[in-house]
This record gives C-alpha cells, structure tokens and sequence, in this order.
C-alpha cells in the first residue's frame, strides 16, 4: 500500500478512536468535579500541554474553531489550574474510557497497534503540528501496563498529527474554516463556535481537494512503515473500531 493509501485507509479510527473519550460525559464529569463548567475543561485539557499560552495560539493549534469561541473557554477557566495539569488529568480520563470501552476480547492485539502507531508518531516531522509535537512529549502508558492505554495515547498523537495536516491543507485549499465545520459535522457546528450559514457551492468539491492533500500529507508520515507494518496498521484500525464498547 502507498502512504496515502494507509492514510485514506485508517482516516476513521484515526480520527474517531481517541475522540470517543473527548465526548463521554465521564471525562466532563471529572472536569467538573475539579470546578470546570463544561466545555472549557475540552479546552483546557486538550490544550494544556502547549502550557499557559494565550488564546490565539490555541486557536492557531486547534485550527477549526471560532477565535472568540476559543478565547471565551480558554480565558474563562484560567485560575481554575494550571494548564499543564488540566492535560494530565485530560489523559487520565482518556486511560479510563480505554479500560472501559476498548474490549479486550475482540480480536485486537493493541500493544501491536500501540507499536505501530507509535512507530509512526515518533518518526513524523512535527512542522506545523504543534499540538502532536506537545502531546507526543507526553509520557506514554506503558504497554505493559495497559496496552489499550498505551494504544489510545498513540492513536490519540496520530488524531492530532493527522488534524493538523487536514487544517493545513483546508487553508491552502481555500476553504473556509466555518465552512469546512458545516460541511463536515454540520451538527457539530455551534460547539465549534461557528453560525447556520448557506454553503457556497464550491464547498463539496474544495472539501474533497482538502483530503487528498491531508491523505498525501499523512501519507508521508506512514511512509515509515514497511509493507507488511502498513497493512497490518489499517487491519487493527479496523478492527479497534469495531471493539470500542
């Protein structure tokens, strides 16, 4: 398989896997219990690892949300703790949604998955990555310890390498940002930060340019993977998707 084949091929549970624990009302909850309101523990847990930095470099980080979306939710939680800490109590709740909802007995060797994804993640240039550049700096559960953690924290790096390449390439497609979250998760487009607004109809086919340039981006980044890795890497996705639980 080419690079950008791996890419296309794994694109769902590269983005879908670790996002399981991003919207589970548990991880909320112990938001919550530590005096976050909602939504802003997302913000502070996904972004604390850049540190206590201003809004504008989340949003230049996170790419598809409305700038005053970012700012009110960063800014709103900033005494709450410091930033670094939000993101490993962010990663604790992503260890827990592992151990409860990636089954063990569905056919998935995760430490192999773990391995190979995190093959990828330590050999992908992190230029124009911030956020994988900083949640690949995070220690990584062990695989012996627990190899479905240690395989959601590396899908979760590829989810972030791969959100990057795709933000890059909607902005040189010259989509527009709002646009691209309405096209995509048109439901999704208020949490974003984004207004109901008519698509152009240009909109379908710049969307379309936007992932083959992701897919031929990300495609490099597999290209550390020989034959065999690569297509046991799209084998596992596959079959980690069907066990989340």
């Amino acid at each position: 398989m080419t690079g950008d084949e791996v890419a296309k091929a794994t694109a769902a549970t590269v983005s879908g896997l670790s996002s399981g624990f991003m919207l589970d009302p548990g991880t909320y909850a112990a938001g919550t219990e530590r005096g976050f309101a909602g939504l802003d523990f997302y913000f502070a847990g996904r972004g604390g690892v850049l540190g206590d930095v201003c809004a504008d470099v989340v949003t230049a980080a996170m790419v598809f949300f409305h700038p005053d979306h970012v700012r009110t939710q960063w800014d709103s939680c900033a005494g709450i703790m410091p930033r670094e800490e939000a993101s490993a109590v962010f990663a604790a709740c992503e260890a827990r949604w592992a151990d409860e909802h990636l089954a063990d007995d569905a056919g998935v060797d995760w430490r192999t998955l773990a391995d190979l994804a995190g093959k990828v993640v330590q050999g992908a240039a992190a230029g124009g990555a911030p956020l994988f550049a900083a949640w690949r700096a995070v220690d990584a559960p062990s695989t012996e310890h627990s190899p479905r953690q240690a395989a959601l924290h590396q899908m979760n790096c590829l989810r972030e390498l791969r959100l990057a390449r795709h933000g890059a390439a909607v902005l040189v497609s010259g989509l527009d940002l709002g646009d691209a979250v309405r096209h995509r998760t048109p439901y999704m487009a208020a949490i974003f930060g984004w207004e109901e607004a008519p698509l152009a109809e240009d909109v379908p086919s710049l969307w379309d340019e936007a992932e083959r340039l992701t897919n031929q981006a990300s495609g490099r980044d597999y290209g550390v993977l020989d034959d065999a890795e690569a297509a046991e890497l799209v084998r596992l996705c596959e079959a980690a998707t069907a066990a989340v639980r």
